[in-house]
């Protein structure tokens, strides 16, 4: 498999309102089965057109064909890399979350605001080996010692990971006065924690908000043997490299994870509207069915340049 190409982005916010984003574009590239196969194939590697076409049982004249539409309308980046004969086009998914914005009618006018949290920045924690922490550069503390997540340095952690247990995160409310909270979403990178790695090792990773459990996600995999396009190169290929993009959200209805529901959780039961600041905590309990631990990469880990990212929208 080519090279990685580093990404350059996660999430697309598409206004068709506006004329500038090209919505046309994007709309059609998004419009055929085929190049949806192609951006799901895409997902967590990245491939040659000739890759491409052999994993979806096309000819290469025709993947090329897709591939260059959804270069077009900006929703893959491709790069010329050298090959055995000439050159290749080597292709990465840009975008991992679309979301499209309809009008709103006399609703009015819906806002948002964000926090980013660097993953070494909790406030509280209780873990369990196997589990440690690293930065960019090097090992904090010691390996499965679990007074090591109470050094200093863990602040500038870009990976974090334990077996059981959970850590603790506490944000600003930057909500204005008289704000009406539309929703609440919250993205992070995360996997399960096997020794070393392993493909099929299932763990439940449940948040919660405020203390109120709003559901579990189960983690399929503790991804590695394939270098995070991000990873730095001192950690081994051998240990876990990257993990999954997964955005809990919580609004009027419930509560999801990419969209697909894990409970009835409202916002009005984390009680989040009049506090300066609100809790969100993240882990594996250690009665859950699939104890698989966790992985948790931050902006220079793994294969997406962001730390913990909470995003409210209002009105």
């Amino acid at each position: 498999m080519a090279e990685a190409v580093t990404p350059i982005g996660r999430l697309l916010k598409l206004d068709l309102g506006n004329e500038n984003d090209h919505s046309e574009l994007i709309i059609k590239a998004l419009s055929a089965a085929t190049r949806l196969n192609i951006l799901k194939l895409l997902s967590d590697q990245v491939l040659n057109i000739s890759e491409i076409g052999e994993a979806l049982n096309l000819p290469t004249s025709t993947a090329t064909l897709h591939v260059n539409t959804l270069e077009e309308a900006g929703l893959i980046n491709t790069e010329l890399r050298p090959a055995v004969r000439g050159l290749q086009k080597v292709c990465a998914r840009v975008y991992d979350v679309i979301i499209v914005e309809l009008a709103r009618g006399d609703l009015g006018q819906e806002q948002s605001v964000e926090v980013s949290m660097p993953i070494g920045a909790y406030v509280d924690c209780q873990v369990t080996p196997t589990c440690g922490l690293a930065s960019s550069t090097g090992i904090i503390g010691l390996f499965d010692d679990p007074a090591s997540f109470f050094e200093p340095d863990r602040v500038h952690a870009q990976l974090i990971w334990f077996h059981h247990g959970h850590v603790e995160y506490r944000f600003p409310n930057r909500l204005p006065p008289k704000a009406v909270v539309e929703s609440m979403a919250i993205s992070l990178e995360l996997c399960s924690e096997a020794p070393l790695h392993h493909e099929d090792w299932p763990s439940d990773i449940t948040m919660w908000i405020n203390g109120v459990e709003i559901g579990t996600w189960t983690s399929p995999s503790d991804f590695g043997g394939q270098q995070g396009m991000l990873t730095p190169d001192w950690w081994e290929n051998w240990n876990s490299q990257y993990g999954l993009l997964k955005v809990w959200t919580v609004n009027e209805n419930g509560s999801f994870v990419d969209g697909k529901r894990i409970s009835d959780i409202k916002l009005d039961s984390i009680q989040i509207a009049h506090s300066t600041s609100f809790s969100v905590r993240i882990g594996v309990k250690p009665e859950a069915r699939n104890v698989g631990g966790i992985n948790i990469f931050g902006k220079q880990f793994g294969n997406y340049p962001q730390d913990i990212i909470l995003r409210m929208r209002y009105r």
